[in-house]
């Protein structure tokens, strides 16, 4: 699913209204009906409902939408701020159909001072100020309304965005004055920054309605952004030939554990045996021999010189992918040979946790990276890396330049995984559960994207299907286990249910 911005999704309407064809007012009392159901669907006609209208398309849904809450005996009260004189088109026009209709239980065209209604619980307020066409924050008379409506009882339905919100960059708005809604009603597709986890104490519940606007139009304009979804993800998974051996499927090399850290050596093997490659060879401290031998009979274990920590870059040629950082530590011992393993290693790496941890200590390494590396950072880990972000926006742009810059892939890791490719695309990964928030989870996807790797996946196949895959393994373990008791290991279990469910 693509992800447009404010401005494409002007393109969009206008495409769908020029191809379709269908006026523009048809094509918002098409939007208006599918509001109107979502919003009935949640509340019958007893609640009184006060509808504030703004002067734009968005206030032309709002009237819209309030006419047709009147016809089904809601008891509806509209205000329409119309403060500079001037409604859009749609606007005016839906201003005229909800006067003439005469349901509506009380209209209000406020266009100087304005004496608020009161508002309280059990009542219904339907946001249609300003919608995904905002550029700059609220202020004045508009974010003393949003402070008010905030302040009250009410519930609150936003129409397409909560009034406040703009669509991507909310670095500099102020979030006083944006909407906090219980339901956000959007438009056909969700918005960039539905996807940043300061925004969702606006957003409440997010419902997508699908208002009919072009798919053609949709697949004609390029975005940067996508969600992925199950479709795509089905057709980029490898078969196994009947005639398989281990041979073929990949040997990957996962370089991990510090002695006392073996346990992320373990997690990320053993997640990388459930991926379907042929063999893994283990290189970590000769401590952790013992542990790993019984943990994860099924690899082979290569042994550090040193007793406790990663000393020494190995050889990579007879291997097919290197997992490189679980449970490293950051001793600058290991920091040398680190940076030296990843500029001698030719097949493709993915770098994850001390790895990242050492990069950052020593930003000027960045450069020496191969191309078509994989960095998996989580947010703390990438602010160590890039500096601190003042929100989510901001923090994927960097990600984005540095996939740019490096020429490979950022996985910022969330609720939302962004992969960040080097072309400046970014793709959205829906699966997952706050369950995966645990140690050890990211380990998991650090063997997952090895594993794939090793297989003969192309980086940006292998990278879309691992996280994937990772979040679906931990929504279905959470679906047994539940949410507060899940484990990495969970993760891993479930690895291989997730599989089959993508496969049938």
């Amino acid at each position: 699913m693509k992800i447009f911005t404010s401005a494409q999704i002007k393109e969009l309407d206008r495409y769908t209204i020029e191809h379709e064809p269908i006026p523009s007012i048809d094509l918002m009392e098409r939007a208006a009906k599918a509001l109107t159901r979502a919003i009935t669907d949640g509340w019958n006609n007893s609640i009184p409902v006060v509808v504030f209208a703004g002067p734009g398309n968005n206030g032309g849904d709002a009237l819209a939408v309030a006419r047709m809450l009147g016809e089904l005996n809601y008891q509806v009260s509209v205000y329409l701020f119309n403060i500079s004189g001037h409604l859009a088109e749609e606007c005016a026009a839906n201003k005229k159909r909800l006067t003439e209709s005469k349901r509506v239980k009380n209209f209000i065209e406020v266009t100087q001072e304005f004496d608020p209604p009161r508002l309280e619980k059990g009542m219904l307020v339907v946001d249609g100020l300003f919608g995904s066409g905002l550029n700059k924050p609220l202020a004045g008379g508009f974010a003393s309304l949003v402070k008010y409506i905030n302040a009250s009882s009410a519930e609150i339905v936003s129409i397409d965005v909560p009034s406040g919100l703009m669509t991507e960059d909310n670095t500099y708005n102020v979030r006083a004055n944006i909407i906090r809604a219980d339901l956000t009603l959007t438009l056909q597709q969700p918005k960039l920054a539905f996807l940043f986890p300061e925004n969702q104490q606006f957003i409440g519940q997010l419902k997508v309605l699908d208002i009919r606007l072009s798919q053609e139009g949709i697949e004609k304009i390029e975005a940067n952004y996508t969600v992925l979804e199950e479709s795509q993800i089905r057709p980029l998974l490898l078969g196994r030939d009947a005639f398989a051996h281990k041979g073929q499927m990949g040997h990957a090399l996962m370089i991990a554990g510090s002695y006392g850290m073996a346990g992320a050596a373990i997690l990320a093997t053993r997640a990388c045996l459930r991926s379907g490659v042929g063999k893994v060879t283990v290189h970590t401290p000769k401590k952790n021999r013992d542990i790993l031998q019984i943990s994860v009979p099924e690899a082979v274990l290569q042994f550090d010189p040193e007793e406790t920590i990663f000393s020494e870059a190995v050889e990579t040629e007879d291997f097919d992918a290197l997992g490189i950082g679980p449970g490293l530590g950051q001793s600058e011992t290991t920091a040398i040979p680190l940076i030296a393993q990843l500029r001698r290693t030719t097949c493709p790496i993915v770098a994850d946790a001390d790895a990242l941890n050492i990069l950052a200590n020593h930003r000027a390494w960045l450069q020496q990276l191969p191309k078509g590396i994989i960095l998996t950072p989580h947010v703390k880990e990438f602010d160590r890396m890039e500096g601190h972000s003042a929100d989510s926006y901001e923090r994927l742009t960097k990600a984005r330049h540095l996939a740019e810059r490096l020429q490979g892939y950022i996985i910022l890791k969330g609720r939302y995984t962004a992969i960040c490719m080097p072309d400046g695309h970014v793709l959205f990964n829906p699966t997952g559960n706050p369950g995966m928030a645990t140690a050890g989870s990211g380990d998991v996807l650090t063997g997952i994207l090895t594993a794939l790797l090793a297989r003969g996946y192309k980086p940006v196949d292998a990278c879309s299907v691992a996280v994937y895959l990772h979040g679906l393994a931990g929504d279905l373990a959470a679906r047994d286990l539940g949410e507060e008791s899940l484990i990495a290991e969970d993760i891993i279990r479930y690895i291989s249910r997730a599989f089959k469910r993508l496969k049938e």
